[in-house]
């Protein structure tokens, strides 16, 4: 079995700040980390667990917009804009520890420290760069190239692979969770998936995925191939 290589999500110089200044938060599933609405004074860096962070809209619907592992920074896109208020919710899908720092204090580390500013800022730039690929895939590709490009992301973020073409998501995740990473409906996600395993291309075992032909998912949406630092969903 071929483990998916560990990327170090953001630089080791911003991780290390976390673990010298911050604050050592244990997170039971299901917490909120902090709730949209909520006023935005500290950044987390996760340790360990898995983080969804969902935005709800006017209808009531969620979309869920990343799902965070460890070395993910959440609430980190508010920093030096004074007081902001969460536009997400963060909440964790299994037991997780994460380090907090307040915003204030990571900003004047940052001031202070113009290299550790200017590794922030790549990160970040990186990280609008994720963004917009995801949207281009929601928004280019229809529903089946939304749930296509979203399992390649969920394998490049928790895959372990068998062969080249082949890899386990080694994440469970309902139908309901996978269409709010679509911003499409469970129905719709229902069909698809079900269309995917009677031609063979995925395999589901209760709420674990196992991708069987990952070329082909790659095919239909004309996928780019982009670098595994781009293509993720954390």
């Amino acid at each position: 079995m071929i483990f998916v290589d560990t990327l170090q999500l953001i630089p080791h110089t911003i991780a290390e700040i976390f673990h010298s200044k911050g604050t050592l938060i244990k997170a039971d599933k299901g917490m909120h980390i902090f709730q949209e609405g909520e006023l935005a004074d500290h950044i987390f860096l996760v340790q360990s667990g898995s983080i969804q962070i969902s935005k709800e809209t006017e209808s009531g619907k969620e979309l869920t917009i990343r799902i965070c592992s460890s070395n993910s920074l959440i609430g980190e896109s508010l920093l030096f804009c004074g007081d902001q208020y969460h536009s997400t919710t963060a909440k964790t899908l299994e037991y997780s520890t994460l380090f907090s720092i307040h915003n204030n204090q990571f900003e004047t580390i940052l001031n202070e420290q113009p290299t550790l500013l200017i590794d922030f800022l790549k990160w970040i730039q990186t990280e609008n760069v994720k963004n917009q690929s995801r949207l281009r895939d929601l928004v280019l590709h229809g529903k089946k190239g939304a749930l296509y490009s979203t399992l390649i992301r969920l394998a490049n973020t928790y895959g372990e692979y068998r062969n080249d073409n082949e890899v386990y998501i080694n994440l469970a995740l309902t139908n309901t969770e996978i269409a709010n990473l679509c911003a499409t409906s469970r129905e719709m996600v229902n069909r698809m998936l079900t269309d995917l395993r009677k031609t063979n291309k995925i395999k589901m075992d209760k709420s674990y995925i196992t991708i069987l032909d990952l070329n082909y998912l790659k095919r239909e949406i004309d996928c780019e191939n982009c670098p595994l630092t781009i293509c993720r969903i954390d």
